[in-house]
């Protein structure tokens, strides 16, 4: 890729990161129908091309097998993490990437600290994992729902006042213990407005093929609509990183939010810059003798390839 399309992907994905170490209101300064001024056509085309040069940089990632990428995605209810998770990974080869769901903890999962469910799904060195929400649930719907906090056995201490300040330190240590080992973490939050979701919803129930995903309890969650606005807000302010900057992709369009993921899984890749193995002298000799070797053997009359 050339330097000018990665500074115009940069450039363009640049409004939509969270400032690290500034203090935001998810409502106010980010607007969930922007659209950047483009058309649903252009999108969906840049999408494709986009689409084309995730799967090239994820066979450079699987072959070099020194990095990895774990993407999160957070978001309110219906703000579109599945579609997004198909559409941008519709190119890839699916050995490569490894999606994960969370909802509700187990009994298992109850039993160990808040992290370790997510641990334990982390990306291997040349994957790349994809969070279908993430260890953010932890300081989001637990933080709107308290008494969730009391399912997780934890010592009084460690509910004491000041919890989600220290959740937001941990989380930060853990994102730049993973970055310090060569996992590159990408955050993406798809900022859905009331009326969207609203629309979303009624989809859901009027068309049949989409009332499997229909659930009241989400509706019922959109009485404390405010208090997650509040909750995401003070999330973003605070594990806004350097090492793992948040990234507000306007929601309500979904072609729009797709073209902005992948300009921002690309741009992650990129910094990672992943290489194809170099072969020594040695094993170059050997390719030759194998390739002289396997063209001897072709039935008459066939050319080589």
């Amino acid at each position: 890729m050339s330097d000018k399309t990665a500074k115009q992907i940069a450039e363009f994905i640049k409004p939509l990161q969270v400032k690290p170490g500034s203090e935001i209101d998810v409502a106010e300064d980010f607007d969930p129908r922007y659209s950047a001024g483009m058309k649903k056509r252009d999108c969906v085309e840049l999408v494709r091309t986009g689409v084309a040069l995730l799967a090239e940089y994820q066979n450079r990632l699987a072959a070099e097998a020194r990095y990895g990428v774990l993407l999160c995605l957070q978001g309110i209810d219906a703000g579109g993490k599945d579609s997004t998770i198909r559409h941008v990974m519709s190119g890839v080869n699916p050995q490569g990437v490894r999606v994960s769901s969370f909802k509700v903890p187990s009994a298992e999962e109850l039993e160990h600290d808040y992290l370790w469910r997510y641990a334990q799904r982390l990306p291997a060195r040349g994957e790349i994992g994809v969070f279908n929400r993430s260890h953010y649930e932890e300081v989001l719907v637990v933080r709107v729902h308290p008494e969730y906090l009391d399912r997780q056995k934890l010592p009084a201490e460690a509910k004491s006042p000041g919890v989600w300040e220290r959740r937001y330190r941990e989380i930060n240590d853990w994102e730049r213990y993973l970055t310090d080992n060569g996992f590159k973490v990408v955050k993406i939050f798809l900022n859905l407005s009331k009326e969207e979701q609203r629309l979303r919803f009624l989809k859901r129930i009027k068309r049949s093929e989409k009332n499997w995903k229909f659930s009241a309890a989400d509706v019922r969650e959109r009485q404390w609509w405010d208090d997650y606005q509040q909750a995401f807000s003070a999330m973003l302010s605070a594990t806004s990183t350097a090492w793992a900057p948040w990234y507000v992709v306007p929601a309500d369009r979904k072609w729009f939010a797709r073209m902005c993921a992948v300009g921002i899984l690309i741009h992650a890749l990129m910094e990672v810059d992943p290489h194809y193995p170099a072969v020594d002298e040695k094993t170059r000799k050997e390719l030759r003798t194998t390739k002289r070797l396997l063209e001897t053997e072709a039935a008459e009359g066939v050319e080589p390839r």
